[in-house]
Formats: structure tokens, C-alpha cells, sequence
């Protein structure tokens, strides 16, 4: 699933809902850059976290 994020695409943290939605900046190396609405920009490891992606926005 990680494999087929791609910059624009806009995703979710299971773990962390306050950070509201994100847009990937990146993905390179299983390390996916996301810049979240109410986070900002974090690098998420691909390994430890699966990043749920959000469809029709």
C-alpha cells in the first residue's frame, strides 16, 4: 500500500486523528513526507505506520 503513495495523494494517520488530513509531499525509501493540516510537515516510516488513504476529497 505504501509503494502506491504518490505526492498529492491526501491521507490520514490512524493513530493521530487531530492531525487531521494530510497531502504526501513524498515517498521515498518507505519514508513518506506528509504535510498534515493541523501537524504540519512529518516523515512517517512505512514499516511502523500505514497511512490510510482518503478518497472523494
Amino acid at each position: 500500500m505504501i509503494a502506491l503513495l504518490e505526492p498529492g495523494m491526501v491521507v490520514r494517520h490512524p493513530g493521530m486523528p487531530g492531525w487531521g488530513l494530510g497531502q504526501v509531499q513524498s515517498n521515498i525509501g518507505g519514508r513518506v513526507t506528509v504535510n498534515f493540516e493541523h501537524a504540519g510537515k512529518v516523515v512517517i516510516d512505512s514499516k511502523q505506520i500505514t497511512l490510510e488513504r482518503v478518497f472523494g476529497h
